[in-house]
């Protein structure tokens, strides 16, 4: 398992959150219990499987849903 940090231009509202998060968890090896987003810091958090995806993949899902990915942090858990 693998731990990433998405950078997101800023959020403007909850429902971006819900949005966003659940997109991240319908995703075949992400972790779902492990998904976050920070709304005042513009983050998502979350582990997975780098057996089954990349973080390219969660990031593709979330320009997909209209939001801007700034940049990707990937770290061993």
């Amino acid at each position: 398992m693998k731990s990433a940090t998405i950078y997101l231009e800023t959020l403007t509202c909850p429902s971006c959150v819900q949005k966003i998060e659940s997109a991240a968890k319908a995703l075949d090896g992400v972790d779902a219990e492990s998904v976050k987003v920070l709304f005042n810091s513009s983050k998502l958090k979350f582990a997975f499987d780098e057996g089954k995806l990349a973080v390219e993949d969660v990031e593709k899902a979330i320009t997909a849903l209209g939001y801007e990915v700034k940049k990707s942090q990937v770290k061993d858990k």
